[in-house]
């Protein structure tokens, strides 16, 4: 079996509630969506085979347990489950970064799936599968990209409305990088009480926001 790769690379994970740890990175090329703001438009076109044995064979080559797997959109790969699959075999711990437009029923339980629901700034609100909520579990997570005032509002209608099972600690609100002020954000939260937490990207506080491979 293989699956068409962007990149594979290790870093310290820059968004979620694992945000610091070291992580390998497994990227898989290919996305249905053209988000706005979208900061690896690379990974719809670069691509190259690999086999699942490929694959593990450069994992080895890093001393670290936690893994994602992302996109691109991952899910449009028909072997990406399988690999998770084997991923947790191999006792590895899985992250799952998926846009919401594709089903996440055929995704094994234990792995941790961080599920972006795509606000209006991004132009493609109307892209995300609402019955992947009821499939969540209590470790899964929801991210919402924010760049404006408008798609605060929008993620918080379904953050009240939508989200009651969903843990606050795991529900976040990412500004759009050099888009919007996070203090802004801050203070919406705040004023609201709303629920959630305000999540900043790491990695490009960390290191060039445009560098690749962290």
């Amino acid at each position: 079996m293989q699956l068409d790769i962007c990149e594979i690379f290790y870093s310290l994970q820059g968004e979620s509630t694992f945000t610091g740890l070291p992580c390998i990175f497994i990227r898989l090329s290919g996305c249905n969506l053209n988000c706005s703001w979208c900061d690896t438009p690379y990974a719809r076109k670069e691509s190259y085979a690999m086999t699942f044995d490929q694959i593990f064979k450069e994992l080895k080559s890093y001393p670290c347990g936690l893994v994602e797997v992302t996109g691109g959109e991952p899910l449009l790969q028909d072997n990406t489950p399988t690999l998770i699959s084997m991923l947790l075999k191999k006792e590895y711990q899985v992250l799952v970064e998926t846009n919401g437009s594709k089903s996440i029923k055929n995704l094994p339980p234990e792995c941790i799936k961080i599920m972006d629901i795509k606000c209006p700034s991004s132009h493609e609100s109307d892209s995300f599968l609402s019955e992947n909520i009821p499939l969540l579990t209590k470790h899964d997570e929801i991210k919402f990209v924010i760049g404006s005032r408008k798609d605060y509002i929008f993620a918080k209608s379904i953050i009240e409305n939508d989200l009651s099972g969903i843990s606050l600690k795991k529900i976040h609100l990412s500004p759009v990088f050099g888009c919007i002020a996070p203090d802004a954000i801050a203070t919406w939260i705040l004023d609201d009480h709303l629920p959630a937490r305000l999540s900043l990207q790491q990695h490009k506080i960390i290191w060039d926001p445009d560098k690749r491979g962290v």
